[in-house]
């Protein structure tokens, strides 16, 4: 069974859409509020420790009615059954995609070609438990037999991005291993790390599914040079180990097999963090944090799959951005958590996202004419108020934008929770209702301003507001919380893709940069620069000649 090929503008929900627009395309959602005591209510969610607050947004109950219409007409609860079914959903690359599988019950059964893929991914499990435990316990030991310190996790992409995230998101729960990233292919970012590391008592996770990645590689034969300064040949062995499918490779880098965890090729690199890849999340914070954080996923996957779409959260937030995306012509999305833990929640996300759905093909290969994958950014609040909060606020560019806070804080700090989360409130508030003119011009009479000071200034200080946001209020920032967290958009993100009718598994427009760079590195070992473009050619000849 394939993915439904529907292009949404053939639809009737789309040019009802399209008609719908155009009468509320300029309606006030405070005044939405004052006519309807109950909006906050009709357009909210409470699910476990969730509370889904997307009632300020530009939307009717009729413009929900429409979008599930839309849904449903481009077959969106069949494709949900694909997702999970292990078909070869991936068409492109002919592969399955099953993510949520790794993070399933072991008594569920998904078939990949006719074989249960549940015990595999349960043996790989119980490895890396085992692996975590004699790490943590000092039991396994470096090649003088002092205990590991230090973690780090040597790739790239998803092999990176979502591993560090989730490294940084739990920091609070982490144990005495420090652990580190090295992704960029920049020596000096190497170096940077690799200087304040004991040889003696550091492990190594080289995490590159074909051990064949440019970046990850060399970065690995840096930092195996490195170490081979203070050990011999044998103590590499002691020291790296590999998630990875090539074991012929990793073995000739010097890692015993014993030490190579499996991935499959129904994984892709931004989904991976729930597999071996997330090893260096399981030596930070402890295997049954490890497994908290897919437990929590787990509970997702159930209300996505199993949930009617109108009161499914993935399909709610991911209908609300089409309906910004493709009729309000927004470009970008704002990802704002009000958590310092959540630093790199957004960096994480960028990739998810726009690896995904940045595609202009369709699903039945033809190009695209209307809007796929949105931009997102953001950071933590409150930083980003003194940031990029103007462009927002007073800016000629409309920016929907998902608010996510915490009830509890950590470490138990009321006088700053109350100030963070009445700023979290607060700004959502503020993009809802903005200030008046009447407001202003009250706000500087009462300051004693004069006329002349009045008139020049006024015009400045009005918020025309209407801003939409999304708010998503967590109880506690815990592994089974952040797992729900980060599967909740894994899904928006599948279902954006079916609404556009584009695939949103592979990522060929990775390869071709890749495959110049190796073209152009060639070229500069051997001093031809020939058949480039002229701005090519002197941006050669500037570094050749500099270096």
């Amino acid at each position: 069974m394939a993915l439904p090929k529907i292009d949404p503008t053939s639809t009737v929900a789309w040019k009802k859409l399209q008609e719908h627009f155009r009468s509320i395309q300029s309606i006030q959602m405070k005044d939405m509020f004052a006519l309807d005591e109950n909006r906050a209510n009709n357009f909210s969610i409470i699910w476990e420790d969730f509370y889904i607050d997307f009632s300020k947004n530009r939307i009717t109950q009729e413009t929900l009615s429409l979008l599930f219409q839309l849904a449903q007409e481009v077959k969106l609860k069949e494709a949900i059954d694909c997702y999970f079914s292990g078909e070869n959903i991936n068409e492109t690359e002919n592969r399955a995609v099953l993510h949520t599988a790794l993070r399933a019950g072991e008594n569920e059964k998904i078939l990949v070609n006719g074989q249960n893929i549940i015990p595999e991914i349960s043996e790989v499990k119980k490895k890396i438990e085992n692996f975590t435990n004699q790490i943590e316990s000092g039991s396994k030991t470096g090649f003088t037999g002092k205990a590991f310190t230090d973690v780090v996790n040597i790739g790239i992409g998803g092999s990176d991005l979502g591993p560090s995230m989730v490294v940084s998101s739990l920091e609070f729960y982490k144990n005495h291993l420090n652990t580190h990233f090295v992704s960029n292919i920049d020596g000096d970012h190497i170096n940077e790390v690799i200087k304040k590391l004991n040889p003696e008592t550091t492990l190594f996770v080289i995490v590159s599914k074909t051990f064949t990645t440019q970046e990850t590689l060399t970065n690995a034969k840096t930092i195996k040079e490195w170490f081979l300064k203070s050990a011999n040949q044998e103590a590499v062995s002691k020291h790296f180990v590999a998630v990875s499918t090539n074991i012929e490779d990793a073995n000739c880098f010097g890692i015993n097999q014993s030490n190579i965890f499996p991935i499959w090729d129904w994984v892709g690199g931004r989904f991976s963090l729930w597999s071996a890849v997330g090893l260096s999340i399981s030596l930070s914070v402890g295997f049954d944090n490890f497994n908290k954080l897919l437990l929590g996923a787990n509970k997702m996957d159930k209300h996505f799959k199993s949930e009617a779409l109108e009161n499914n959260i993935p399909v709610i937030l991911a209908l609300i951005s089409v309906w910004y995306n493709n009729f309000f012509k927004s470009e970008t999305e704002a990802i704002i958590p009000y958590s310092q833990y959540l630093n790199r929640f957004s960096i994480y996300l960028q990739q998810s996202f726009m690896e995904s759905n940045g595609k202009s093909i369709d699903r039945n290969g033809n190009p695209i004419n209307y809007q796929t994958g949105s931009i997102i950014w953001g950071q933590p609040g409150s930083n980003s108020q003194h940031a990029f909060f103007q462009l927002i606020h007073q800016g000629t560019k409309l920016i929907p934008s998902d608010f996510i806070g915490f009830v509890e804080s950590l470490h138990g700090n009321k006088e700053h929770q109350d100030k963070l989360i009445s700023n979290f409130i607060a700004q959502t508030e503020a993009l809802l209702n903005g200030k008046s003119k009447e407001d202003v011009l009250n706000e500087l009479k009462d300051q004693g301003l004069s006329a002349e000071e009045i008139n020049k200034i006024l015009a400045y200080k009005v918020f025309e507001g209407n801003k939409p946001t999304n708010t998503i209020f967590i109880k506690k920032l815990t592994p089974e919380s952040l797992g729900k967290l980060i599967a909740l958009y894994e899904h928006k993100i599948f279902v954006l893709g079916i609404i556009w009718n584009i695939f949103s598994f592979d990522q060929f427009g990775v390869e071709l940069g890749k495959q110049l760079a190796g073209n152009i590195l060639e070229k500069m070992k051997n001093n031809t620069f020939a058949n480039h473009d002229a701005s090519t050619l002197k941006l050669l000849y500037y570094y050749k000649n500099l270096t």
